[in-house]
């Protein structure tokens, strides 16, 4: 029975789709005017986690996830580069689409983009103008009336009294009470802009997801998502909005995962102290970057190092040597180790305690492999089932060990001196295998022989 950490009641909950066996499911995607940092690789890592055990699970899943490709931060940008928008946001898209795949990320069923999402964005808004909870002040702007909504607050946990407190507006603005916030701003020189009736102009950041998730998903879904960043004020004024406009519970989960922290702070772009997710991927295989975001439980906030990377390193070759010599076959005993990974997993994806079972597992295929072969070989199979949940342990044993030897050694080179090496043994010429093996270890590679044969990996 899978449990979820609903942030709305602060509580974990049985979850229970609102129909039948279909799960359908919106996360918060990226504003596309930068290449991708690693705390997004953390948000798109984590639900793509979600996504994996829920259809392992056998929901049938619907999961949509938008792209901001109209804002401040993306017009600033295109005008700093003397490029259009619209220029801008299809490279910045290219670039995340290419990040997603090195880090093994499925792409989510649906993509939506806000400029194709206008019109919708219209409707709803003067719904909420209809129903008195916006207004037009006339001077192209649009506002939504904040003390209006009972709920405000509900999801953040925050007082509209508190809020008050020190908030004030902005000498260019017409709004009624400092707490309310544009839902279409009026056009300004030199920005791109589309027609309303309200004049022309702009969407809101808030409006464009209520629209795009109701458009794709319904009035209400399942579950809601983003980084724990977005809680307040972007997924109260979600909950606002939505709810006002169709009278129904908007989500009925919300699940925020946690930061990328740098000595204690958030990752990101405002503070100057972010890595791209490129940026990381040119010293860390993907993989190795992948599981340092999925060890981690989603909820929590994950420390950035150098070492924690490489402590993923570790953790990842101490697996890949477990597979390694083995043959590649369908998963095969370790109901055992099936059943622990699924209770963690069903409670709030649990990933800690999903690779401690991996950790397990690996040492009982280590225990086997010199007297049962094939036992050991289907419990490899199994190592990869349940790794492919956490999306890794799908590469070639061989492949992720070597990895990053081009361009430091000569593989062609380095198998010649071990078969020379493995002359020597038979010839019994030890002085003569010692000196291949230095040979070799001042080359950076390291040795392994084992029942199957020598294999080589290059040293940490």
């Amino acid at each position: 029975m899978l449990t979820i950490y609903n942030t709305l009641s602060k509580t974990k909950e049985t979850f229970k789709p609102l129909d039948g066996n279909k799960v359908r499911m919106y996360v918060c995607g990226m504003t596309v005017y930068d290449y991708c940092h690693l705390g997004h690789g953390r948000s798109m890592v984590a639900f793509d986690l979600v996504t994996r055990w829920l259809r392992k699970s056998g929901y049938e899943l619907t999961y949509v996830r938008n792209i901001t490709d109209i804002d401040d931060k993306i017009i600033n940008r295109a005008n700093e580069n003397g490029e259009s928008f619209d220029a801008l946001t299809a490279r910045m898209i290219d670039a995340m689409h290419e990040d997603e795949r090195r880090l093994n990320i499925l792409p989510p069923d649906q993509e939506p983009r806000a400029t194709d999402h206008i019109a919708g964005m219209h409707a709803m808004i003067q719904t909420l103008i209809d129903k008195g909870y916006a207004y037009a002040p006339g001077n192209g702007d649009v506002y939504y009336r904040v003390g209006k909504f009972v709920g405000y607050g509900k999801l953040s946990r925050k007082k509209i009294e508190d809020l008050r407190i020190g908030a004030r507006i902005e000498v260019d603005e017409a709004k009624q009470d400092p707490l309310d916030f544009v839902l279409w701003k009026g056009v300004k020189p030199g920005e791109p802009s589309w027609e309303s009736p309200w004049g022309p102009g702009r969407p809101g950041w808030h409006i464009e997801c209520s629209v795009m998730s109701t458009c794709c998903l319904g009035e209400s879904f399942d579950i809601h998502g983003g980084g724990s960043d977005l809680e307040f004020p972007h997924h109260e004024n979600e909950i606002a909005q939505s709810e006002a406009a169709t009278g129904k519970q908007y989500a009925n989960a919300w699940m925020h995962c946690g930061m990328i922290r740098i000595n204690g702070e958030k990752m990101s772009k405002s503070l100057n102290n972010f890595f791209t997710i490129r940026d990381v991927l040119e010293k860390y295989h993907p993989e190795v970057v992948r599981y340092l975001l999925v060890a981690s439980h989603y909820r929590s906030a994950i420390n950035y190092s150098e070492d924690s990377l490489r402590d993923a390193k570790g953790a990842l070759e101490r697996f890949y040597h477990a597979l390694r010599g083995l043959p590649r076959v369908a998963a095969k005993g370790g109901e055992e180790f099936v059943e622990r990974f699924s209770v963690a997993m069903n409670d709030d994806f649990g990933t800690p305690e999903a690779c401690a079972v991996l950790f397990d597992l690996v040492r009982e295929i280590n225990r086997l492999r010199e007297s049962d072969v094939e036992a050991a070989a289907g419990l490899a199979g199994r190592l990869r089932e349940l790794g492919d949940v956490l999306g890794v342990l799908q590469l070639e044993a061989d492949d992720f060990l070597r990895a990053g030897a081009e361009g430091k050694v000569d593989a062609a080179e380095v198998e010649g001196l071990i078969l020379a090496r493995l002359q020597a043994r038979a010839d019994k010429n030890w002085a003569e295998s010692d000196r291949i093996r230095d040979q070799l270890t001042a080359m950076g590679v390291v040795l392994e022989d084992g029942k199957g044969g020598t294999t080589w990996r290059l040293a940490d």
